[in-house]
Formats: structure tokens, C-alpha cells, sequence
């Protein structure tokens, strides 16, 4: 029963879910071999990959009318971002050290952990969906069956 319980936990933890993004990725960089054919070609599950006018800003990681070719550059730099980690932080240093004074008046960090734990498992699933759909798409506009 123990293993049984701790395979569920490895299936849904952080690293599975990361492994499983960068894998759809690399699957989509290697299955894409002219990217440019992307270009113009637009997202008809394009719901999927706007980010809600409501969502907090994004860095320039989402492009509101993006095609294909956009998404399949967006994914290609969160996977390098996490495996080469970001490349400076690029808000303000005043802004920054006033959220880190209120991270540390904040008693419940185990609560803030999960909470942004839950919150990157989630965004990690959906992309790696995007991934997945984005090499499908590509696979369907230049005629190649599985």
C-alpha cells in the first residue's frame, strides 16, 4: 500500500511535472524542423495559450495574438529559463526588496509554499499541453502521420 501511495506522490510532484514539460518540449524542438513554417499559421486552440486579460504581467512571455511560431519561441525560452536558470531579475531592486520585507513579516510560509507549488504545477501541466499540442499541429500542416 506504501508504494502504491508514494508512486501517486512521485506522478504529481515538482520534478515529475518539469521532467515532463522539458520532455514535451525537447519532443516539439526535435519534431519541428523548420520553425519558420510556423509563422502566420494561427493557434486554433488559441483560448489555451492567451493569458487572461485578468492575469498579473508576464514578463513578455505571452503575446495576446500569437501563431505558432510565437508559442513555439515562448516554450522554447521557459524550458531554457528553467534549466539555465532566469538571466537577472528584471524588476525594479525597490520593488523587489519591499515584496522580500513582506515575505518576511508573513508567518505562514508553509502556506505561501504550497500555494505557489500548486500554482507552478499547474502552469507546468498546461504548457506541457501546449507543447504537446503545438507538435501535433505541426505534424498536421506539413501532412505527417503518426
Amino acid at each position: 500500500m506504501m508504494q502504491i501511495s508514494d508512486s501517486y506522490n512521485q506522478k504529481n510532484s515538482l520534478f515529475t511535472a518539469m521532467s515532463r514539460f522539458i520532455g514535451a518540449v525537447n519532443n516539439m524542438d526535435q519534431t519541428v524542423m523548420v520553425p519558420s513554417l510556423l509563422r502566420d499559421v494561427p493557434l486554433e486552440d488559441g483560448e489555451d495559450l492567451k493569458v487572461p486579460e485578468s492575469a498579473p504581467s508576464t514578463n513578455g512571455y505571452f503575446q495576446p495574438d500569437g501563431d505558432m511560431y510565437s508559442s513555439y519561441v515562448l516554450l522554447k525560452s521557459i524550458r531554457n529559463d528553467m534549466e539555465w536558470g532566469v538571466l537577472g531579475d528584471e524588476r525594479p531592486k525597490a520593488e523587489a526588496e519591499a515584496k522580500r520585507s513582506e515575505a518576511e513579516d508573513d508567518d505562514d510560509l508553509e502556506k505561501q509554499f504550497h500555494f505557489h507549488l500548486n500554482g507552478l504545477q499547474a502552469v507546468l501541466s498546461k504548457l506541457t499541453l501546449k507543447a504537446n499540442t503545438l507538435t501535433n499541429r505541426y505534424k498536421e500542416e506539413i501532412g505527417c502521420r503518426n
